[in-house]
């Protein structure tokens, strides 16, 4: 393979991060969730209650988006906003309702996880983790 540009690289990188995040919003669709509220969810299953404070700052997205998701998902009932420490701080927790269908969401997201890597070897998986972790460490934008 002959010298890449850096461009070249990222408009890659972008257009993959597209195709995936495409697929996993069809993938979703039996749901009736997207990728972004799948993010939400994961992040509570994994974490447990988190403030909307916490949660875009471990998803590197806007507050604003947050709180966008966060209220739809509300809504349709997913997520349960509680007080926080603070008059301010809201707390926000999974609902009976995302709990019992997590089983479910997770064998879906399961499925799309080896599907698209489906063509790399473990080594190669390896490798590409290894690369996005240090890609993270070294192009982190200061909050």
């Amino acid at each position: 393979m002959s010298s890449l540009d850096n461009w070249e690289i990222i408009h890659l990188f972008n257009q993959q991060y597209r195709h995936l995040n495409k697929e996993m919003n069809y993938r979703l669709q039996e749901h009736n969730l997207y990728s972004s509220q799948w993010s939400v969810i994961f992040c509570l299953n994994r974490f447990g209650p988190m403030s909307q404070t916490e949660i875009w700052k471990y998803l590197h997205t806007e507050a604003p988006t947050i709180t966008r998701t966060v209220s739809r998902m509300e809504k349709n009932g997913w997520l349960i906003r509680k007080p926080g420490k603070d008059k301010r701080e809201r707390v926000i927790e999974l609902t009976e309702k995302a709990t019992n269908e997590y089983a479910a969401l997770r064998q879906t997201m399961d499925q799309f996880d080896h599907d698209m890597l489906a063509s790399l070897s473990e080594q190669e998986k390896k490798q590409l983790y290894l690369l996005l972790k240090k890609m993270t460490k070294t192009g982190a934008s200061k909050e």
